[in-house]
């Protein structure tokens, strides 16, 4: 006789287990919060700073995932904005400011101040003409931080003093930069996922699927895309700022069209519009990067392997495919 219950389609796993999922980002946010103290005792000291690059790699793709994923803005030149929060505490330091809190905000306020003077003119286009634009102005402030000879020109300038956090803080652990980072970044996701679903967000979603019947329905388009392109450059910039102390150097080629490119990629590999697809794009391709190093000087070519096999088999990135594992584990028998 067949068992009814094998008979009935079973709930999915989010809603069969809703407090799991509820705890599951709190739960990998604590293990990133003790690992430091535990990397000693495993032989893991350098894996430190690793997952602190990977956390500051994170925040920039999250704010890039916001504007591509939920507002249709295909920007091809993301890592400008990284390298002008960049540039800007390399700014501030040699005008003599040593408070890393004064530097960071200085690279968010000009993050934002650069994304809005980009994104005033470079969203009046689209398409394949927004990214070429957004290209464009990339590329030009990468020539203009050739050019700051001031700043090392194409040598780059090296950070050689740490920034001060307060004496409560610089003393309290070796390791206090890298919560400072996680705390940071649990910060930047939370927000970001907040606005993707507010009205904000459902609006801004709303002129990727369709703008003009949003436009038709008096929306404000052009201020709402601004608004969001303004915001992310900002989260940009302050990427930049810590990503400057945390490889205390600084040179052009972070702001390189490559680096955009490379931004994207790993947004896409997450997946777009999904809430975690970025920090778990760029968490896999800096982790197969690092362990592939480490056996191969050829270690592009298993990479590009893995963005084949993504594209016919998670065409929606890892995250949606995980989505739909988890669904089908725990829905119909």
């Amino acid at each position: 006789m067949t068992n009814p219950v094998s008979a009935v389609a079973q709930p999915a796993f989010a809603t069969r287990f809703p407090g799991a999922v509820r705890r599951l980002p709190w739960l990998v946010l604590a293990l990133l919060a003790v690992f430091p103290l535990l990397a000693p005792t495993l032989g893991l000291e350098y894996y430190v700073g690793f997952v602190r690059r990977v956390l500051i790699v994170a925040i920039a793709a999250t704010s890039l995932n916001f504007i591509l994923g939920y507002g249709g803005m295909a920007a091809l030149g993301h890592a400008g904005f990284i390298g002008v929060g960049a540039y800007t505490v390399v700014a501030l330091v040699e005008a003599g400011v040593s408070s890393a809190w004064l530097a960071w905000g200085g690279a968010l306020v000009f993050g934002g101040l650069a994304a809005a003077l980009i994104g005033a003119v470079s969203l009046r286009t689209r398409g394949v003409y927004f990214i070429m634009i957004t290209l464009a102005f990339a590329q030009m402030l990468y020539y203009l931080a050739v050019s700051l000879r001031t700043y090392g020109g194409d040598d780059g300038y090296g950070l050689y003093t740490p920034l001060a956090m307060g004496p409560w803080l610089d003393g309290a652990h070796p390791d206090v930069f890298y919560w400072v980072v996680l705390a940071i970044a649990a910060g930047v996701f939370a927000l970001f996922s907040r606005v993707a679903h507010s009205r904000y967000g459902h609006a801004l979603r709303g002129i990727r699927d369709n703008e003009t019947r949003m436009v038709a329905l008096g929306y404000p388009v052009f201020r709402l895309k601004l608004a969001g392109f303004v915001a992310a450059g900002a989260v940009a910039g302050l990427a930049g700022g810590l990503l400057a102390s945390h490889n205390t150097f600084v040179s052009p080629g972070m702001m390189h069209w490559t680096q955009s490119a490379l931004l994207l990629v790993m947004v896409i590999l997450g997946g777009l519009g999904r809430r975690w697809g970025a920090p778990l794009g760029v968490a896999l391709w800096l982790t197969l990067e690092e362990a592939l190093k480490m056996h191969t000087d050829y270690w592009h070519w298993p990479l590009g392997v893995l963005l084949l096999l993504v594209v016919f088999h998670a065409p929606q990135g890892l995250a949606a495919l995980l989505e739909r594992r988890g669904d089908r584990q725990g829905g119909a028998a």
